[in-house]
């Protein structure tokens, strides 16, 4: 993927859940491998590892029963990965994970987020996940088939795939509570919609982002009781790295000046929880 084609990949990036069948060439497997072998970290420093999964025809029939039960059709092909447990691993794990998943949609493939519907033992045993390391989700990647598959379109609808909370409830100016209008955004409001339109555990869009002069605080509000359900894997923590993965691509894109520090601003954030924040360069 270019620099150049951000915004566009980001744009045509949808969830695929049914495929054509068709393995991609090894020549498109090796440049993913590739990427992979670069794409080792995130902005909280922690390392991340990523493989290329081809399944058996045997194995496709294990996996669609016990390991994705059976939402992905079609595929054969997956990216999995992990991360070493501690603070921030959901966060980088989400955003390096994001970004091979807009890679692979630079290539024309098709992917999808798997994290709540899927039972990670048998990818775990594919990339010999150690006792310390988190497998927080794996995507399916391939050719997408030529129409989607009537579980696709009952997970769609369910999860109201299509739809995106609107900006007054995702990104204000200034502190919480006094929306950012898209308009007054200025040269950000490219990046901050490559945000909006990002992929999130059950559609839920938890991040929400505050201006503050040329900086942007990004932070969390959680569903209550949402990450019971999956335990040590907090998918929304997950989601948010994929907000900074969407934000810093679009940002150095457009040419907004800045990197990832820890800048926890001064005002009061209620029930959000602070993640990290874009800060000007100097």
């Amino acid at each position: 993927m270019t620099v150049s084609s951000s915004l566009d990949v980001i744009r045509r990036r949808v969830s695929c859940r049914t495929y054509d069948g068709r393995v991609p060439d090894e020549s498109t497997k090796e440049r993913l491998r590739a990427f992979f072998r670069e794409n080792t970290g995130g902005p909280f420093g922690n390392l991340l590892r990523f493989e290329l999964i081809d399944l058996t025809e045997a194995e496709r029939a294990e996996l669609k029963l016990l390991g994705t039960y059976g939402v992905i059709r079609g595929a054969g092909l997956y990216i999995a990965g992990a991360v070493r447990k501690g603070p921030r691993a959901m966060e980088d794990y989400g955003y390096g994970m994001e970004r091979n998943i807009l890679f692979a949609t630079s290539l024309g493939l098709g992917t999808c987020w798997l994290g709540g519907t899927l039972n990670r033992a048998g990818f775990a045993r594919k990339i010999a996940l150690e006792q310390d390391e988190l497998m927080p989700a794996i995507s399916p990647v391939g050719t997408p088939a030529g129409k989607r598959s009537l579980t696709d379109r009952a997970f769609r609808f369910m999860a109201k795939s299509d739809r995106r909370k609107p900006w007054p409830e995702l990104f204000f100016d200034g502190r919480p509570g006094n929306p950012l209008a898209k308009e007054h955004a200025g040269p950000s409001a490219e990046a901050l919609e490559a945000v909006r339109i990002g992929p999130s555990a059950s559609n839920r869009q938890p991040w929400r982002v505050v201006r503050e002069g040329s900086n942007y605080h990004f932070f969390l509000q959680r569903t209550p009781g949402y990450d019971k359900l999956t335990g040590v894997i907090r998918l929304q923590e997950v989601d948010m790295g994929i907000a900074l993965c969407h934000f810093e691509a679009a940002a150095r894109e457009i040419g907004i000046p800045g990197s990832w520090k820890e800048a926890r601003p001064a005002f009061d954030s209620g029930t959000w929880e602070y993640v990290l924040s874009w800060m000007k360069s100097e």
